[in-house]
Order: structure tokens, then C-alpha cells, then sequence
């Protein structure tokens, strides 16, 4: 197998130059438009960078996943989850950070690449507060670009349209099963889990 080792060679191999739609669709700031779509969207994927590699986590709430601030600043809570701190480790000490927007249900992905600090401001995190609940930290994001994806991977993948494929996956009980070697009983994992969940959104 050979690999491309060189820019030029890549930019060979994709002699086509990018469309109009694929340059002019790029911002330095929101646009009404895709402030609009990023503030319908719940769900994210908050991708950074650190001295051990690279980090993609998602992201959830039950309203928009990001305030707006202003056109060129979002702000991202971050709700209880499993303390690893992966991306916040990162983002303290290497600000790029990259978020992938998505909506159920289009084919549209908006995408912001930029910087992110950390603040854990009780005025800020008391804002987001949920039933007595804050936020430990808030990332505040400035923007540097902004802009759509080509819908071709989901509609590649069918995300909308082929329904539940998940029938006969293993659950993350069954994962951490095999991983930790029966040390972890994994079916009474998965029967605590929704309970616990549900318990501890935010």
C-alpha cells in the first residue's frame, strides 16, 4: 500500500478545484441564517486538541446546545458526564477547538471552527441552571469561520430515512464486560443505567 506523503501529491490526486457554493459558504462571524440553525440545534460534537492527540465528545441538551452570545462568540456548558475531562484538559492547554452541528431529521451539518477558554463565572453557569443544577465550566468559543457541510455524508448514510439500526449492538454493558474482563457485571450495568440517567442529565 502507498501513502501520499506530499501536499502536492495530494493536491494532484484532487486536481478539481472546490465550487463557488463551497468557498463563498464560509464566515468569519454568524450570519442570521446560520445562527438561526445553530440555535435549533441539541446536539454537538466538540472536537479538540492536546500534548496526547485528539479528542471528539459529544454534546447534548433538550434546547440549543450553544448560546450565542454575539455573532462571533458561542457559549457551551458542560454538563455532568463522566469526569474524564478529556476536552477540557485540552482546551486549557491548547485553545483550537472544532464543533460539528447537528439537527434531526436534515441532511445539513454547520460546522465552527476556533479558540475556546474556560470560565467557571457563577453569574455565567447560573444562567444555564436546570432544576437548582449549574454547569461546572462554560467553553466560551470564538468564532473564526463558520460554515455548512455538503449534505452527501448523511445522505450516504441515511441517517433519517433507515430508522433504528441499532436491533443486536452490544450495550455499554456488554463493553465494559469484555473490557474489564468479567470484572464488571455488564447486564446489571445496562438494567441501572436509565435510572441513573435519568437522574443525572445535568
Amino acid at each position: 500500500m502507498e501513502f501520499i506523503g506530499s501536499l502536492a501529491a495530494l493536491e494532484q490526486h484532487y486536481a478539481t478545484p472546490p465550487s463557488e457554493a463551497a468557498m463563498v459558504k464560509v464566515a468569519r462571524r454568524l450570519t442570521p441564517a446560520y445562527r438561526r440553525w445553530i440555535e435549533q440545534s441539541r446536539f454537538c460534537v466538540l472536537s479538540t486538541i492536546g500534548p496526547e492527540g485528539t479528542d471528539a465528545s459529544p454534546r447534548g441538551d433538550d434546547g440549543p446546545v450553544v448560546r450565542v452570545l454575539d455573532p462571533g462568540t458561542l457559549a457551551l456548558p458542560d454538563w455532568r458526564g463522566n469526569n474524564r475531562i478529556d476536552s477540557l484538559r485540552n482546551i486549557v492547554r491548547d485553545g483550537r477547538v472544532s464543533l460539528m452541528f447537528i439537527v434531526a431529521g436534515s441532511h445539513e451539518v454547520i460546522r465552527v471552527n476556533g479558540t475556546a477558554r474556560l470560565t467557571a463565572d457563577l453569574s455565567l453557569c447560573e444562567s444555564f441552571a436546570r432544576a437548582g443544577k449549574l454547569p461546572r465550566t462554560v467553553a466560551i468559543v470564538s468564532i473564526q469561520e463558520v460554515y455548512a457541510q455538503c449534505a452527501r455524508a448523511l445522505l450516504r448514510a441515511r441517517l433519517w430515512t433507515d430508522g433504528d439500526l441499532s436491533l443486536g449492538l452490544p450495550t455499554l454493558g456488554d463493553m465494559l464486560a469484555e473490557l474489564s474482563r468479567g470484572g464488571i457485571d455488564g447486564a446489571a450495568y445496562d438494567r441501572a443505567w436509565p435510572a441513573r440517567a435519568s437522574a443525572s442529565l445535568w
